[in-house]
């Protein structure tokens, strides 16, 4: 059985999600602030996470980014009334898997959760399929199926999407995917307008594994379409 955990302080949304989410048979988990929502995701291993922006004691974006801190990988929806531009990237970039603004209808809603389940599921069986071995590139190693990635024999803290980032392009070095490939196969969702979020966690990982980040190694930028995987290093 799925277990979901809901951190939101509106009680009656919190009910009504849990009437919606017991019909699919899932497990519902509740807290009602910030803290407790933290110490719950730290605790509980639920499979999903929803998440409110605005919270009492600790605010959404602070709940994400402490959870992603903890090595967490479990995805979370973010749940907000709020639908500015800068609190929807500002999600996606601490590490939220989707974003939903208030009001929503339940059919929309069910439809995002489905959609988390079916990518994180995705996601895992390609992983277990394609990481038998590990991936090797200069002094780069990727070991795939225990999420753990090598640089000189020195690990390098990744969070969830810049690992599967790196894994994506590492698999298929050469080939060039565009912004809106890499959100749709990465994020599992269209966000329309909101590239910039994969130029961000590619900055990110480059700053992490690239010995120059003026002359990039291993993540190569394919002018006028991506980035690309350089397949030219040898393993």
């Amino acid at each position: 059985m799925k277990k979901v955990l809901i951190i939101e302080d509106d009680r009656e949304i919190v009910e009504l999600l849990q009437i919606h989410l017991h019909d699919l048979s899932y497990e519902v988990i509740k807290a009602y602030d910030g803290e407790e929502g933290l110490e719950k995701a730290l605790t509980e291993k639920a499979d999903l996470v929803i998440l409110d922006l605005m919270l009492p004691k600790m605010d959404g974006i602070e709940v994400c980014r402490r959870i992603r801190a903890n090595q967490l990988k479990t995805p979370i929806m973010m749940l907000t009334a709020r639908s500015e531009e800068i609190d929807r990237v500002l999600g996606l970039e601490m590490g939220a898997d989707d974003y939903i603004t208030k009001p929503f209808s339940i059919r929309e809603f069910i439809a995002r959760v489905k959609a988390i389940f079916r990518r994180a599921q995705m996601i895992e069986e390609s992983l277990s399929e394609e990481g038998k071995a590990v991936i090797r590139s200069g002094e780069l190693s990727i070991e795939v199926e225990k999420r753990k990635v090598l640089l000189k024999g020195v690990k390098v803290e990744l969070s969830p999407k810049e690992f599967e980032l790196l894994v994506l392009l590492a698999m298929h070095p050469g080939r060039s995917y565009s912004r809106g490939q890499l959100l749709n196969l990465i994020w599992g969702y269209d966000f329309d307008g909101y590239e910039h979020t994969v130029n961000s966690h590619i900055n990110r990982l480059r700053t992490k594994i690239e010995p120059d980040m003026n002359n990039p190694q291993y993540i190569l930028t394919t002018w006028g379409v991506g980035y690309r995987f350089n397949e030219e290093i040898p393993g």
